[in-house]
């Protein structure tokens, strides 16, 4: 065999088992007015319109935006869509693609320098594309195959960003959250610090959102008097998910919570 050969026997291979996991989530859109969510949605194994599933909502990174609705399942889909943690987390797994043009946080981004100067204006209200992300959560919510009180919350980078936003903005939604490398504004953590638990990350060395962003956010949490989880890679850069990803306890330390009453 031609080592061209074999390069395009592997190479087709990989895109198969790629394509394979991927097919898991199947295409969809909201349109309200002029705008469109594109998002990703994925049910369990063997679902049943009366089964009782957890719902997990996964907000990408900048780097993901567009209107392909495939590229927000590059960092994270594949967490959920193996069969074996599909089996041992059923859930109906959600993501939203934001368009190339807003972001998920209500901020102002300045990459003039890196790594970048952030200013939260969550008074402003949320962006559309967030406004969407919350509509069509709560129309997931509603379906009576779901349950409310194990309703998760992930995201990395800008999507860490709109995590801690998304908080604030629906505190007694979340059973618990996970915000990668984002930031957000301190003084809002009071509106859910007694409700949500968060396990926070960031990579020490990330040179595109300064490690301190999520310092101010865990900070904060302290001082509203709960106890966050938070893990600093020594090592990491901005792609801090990777090493997030593969921790052992990240899926049952997510589904192990429930709703606070």
């Amino acid at each position: 065999m031609t080592k061209q050969l074999s390069f395009f026997l592997m190479f087709l291979a990989c895109t198969l088992v790629s394509a394979q996991w991927q097919s898991k989530y199947e295409a969809k859109m909201l349109i309200d007015g002029n705008d469109t969510l594109r998002y990703r949605i994925m049910y369990p194994k063997n679902f049943k319109e009366d089964g009782n599933y957890p719902v997990v909502l996964f907000l990408h990174g900048a780097g993901e935006r567009g209107n392909d609705n495939e590229k927000q399942l590059w960092n994270g889909g594949k967490l959920f869509a193996t069969d074996y943690l599909q089996e041992k987390y059923p859930a109906v797994v959600i993501f939203p693609q934001c368009p190339t043009d807003s972001y998920w946080a209500s901020v102002d981004v300045d990459r003039s320098s890196y790594p970048i100067n952030l200013d939260f204006k969550y008074g402003e209200g949320p962006t559309k594309p967030l406004e969407m992300v919350m509509e069509l959560l709560e129309t997931t919510i509603a379906e009576p195959y779901t349950n409310d009180n194990q309703v998760y919350l992930m995201g990395l980078s800008m999507g860490g960003m709109g995590t801690f936003e998304l908080l604030s903005r629906k505190p007694h939604t979340f059973a618990a959250a996970i915000p990668i490398c984002g930031g957000g504004e301190p003084e809002s953590v009071s509106n859910y610090a007694q409700n949500t638990p968060l396990w926070v990350f960031h990579g020490a060395q990330d040179n595109v959102v300064h490690p301190l962003q999520s310092l101010e956010m865990v900070s904060a949490l302290l001082k509203a008097g709960v106890y966050p989880k938070f893990t600093m890679y020594d090592f990491a850069n901005h792609n801090s998910w990777d090493p997030a990803f593969a921790e052992p306890d990240l899926l049952p330390w997510l589904f192990s919570h429930q709703k606070k009453h």
